[in-house]
């Protein structure tokens, strides 16, 4: 049985890990959900796209506390644990690779923002393009999709994106030296050895919800995805190397 203490410590080591990867992951978080308090809604209503157990969306509801927030994940072991530690949130299984995603959101009203963090570059690019697709038929005229994650630019500006990666790199250096946290394979072989987690470990096997690879690294992957979905302005609102932060408006 995971209790809410046991998910809150889990909830700590998951966020030092992901720290590990992007020691501005602070940063990021903030600006996006500045972007959506600029929207100028007190209760806007918000998808988390591959939330993971919650992270980025237990941050936007403790700023924007009458936001309503949908978290969408296909993990049932994330899912599981960040309804564990986060009951305040409402978490909704489905895969975004597969059609009509969107009716297992039961929105109220079209979504305002759709937001992501360190998810959507593990769907590949034509599926992206469906996600996208889908997307913009439950985000309202002018609704923002806000989309963090490492996006390279290596197709179009090679010079720059290696310059890019090199300014992420010193930055971990800095931050982190020779004490680097826990690495994400690291912390799942001890998410897998923890009994209390059986039934969700489980879960996720039968669901075959593991991740391989980086399917859609590229910037220009998402920015034609967006484009071919309606987006009208897509750009970068903010950047620290090739960690991006990518604002589509729907149009």
């Amino acid at each position: 049985m995971l209790t809410h203490d046991a998910a809150m410590e889990w909830m700590a080591r998951w966020d030092r890990q992901q720290e590990g990867y992007l020691p501005d992951r602070e940063e990021r978080f903030t600006v996006l959900i500045d972007a959506v308090e600029a929207l100028g809604r007190p209760d806007p209503v918000v998808i988390d796209l591959g939330c993971g157990p919650g992270s980025l969306s237990a941050r936007l509801l403790e700023r924007l506390p009458e936001a309503q927030v949908v978290c969408v994940d296909a993990d049932p072991l994330l899912i599981g644990l960040g309804r564990a530690a986060y009951p305040g949130l409402r978490f909704v299984s489905a895969d975004l690779r597969r059609a009509r995603w969107t009716e297992s959101l039961e929105l109220d009203r079209p979504a305002d923002a759709a937001v992501s963090t360190t998810a959507l570059h593990w769907i590949s690019g034509p599926e992206l393009k469906g996600v996208y697709a889908e997307l913009a038929t439950v985000l309202r005229p002018g609704g923002l999709l806000l989309n963090g994650d490492h996006m390279d630019t290596d197709d179009a500006t090679p010079t720059l994106s290696r310059l890019e990666h090199a300014v992420h790199d010193r930055e971990t250096e800095r931050a982190f030296g020779e004490s680097r946290p826990e690495d994400w394979r690291a912390w799942w072989d001890a998410i897998e050895a923890d009994p209390a987690l059986s039934e969700l470990n489980e879960a996720r096997s039968t669901a075959g919800a593991d991740h391989h690879g980086s399917e859609s690294r590229l910037l220009s992957d998402h920015v034609q995805a967006l484009e071919e979905a309606g987006f009208t302005e897509i750009g970068t609102l903010w950047q620290r190397g090739n960690n991006r932060l990518l604002c589509g408006v729907r149009g």
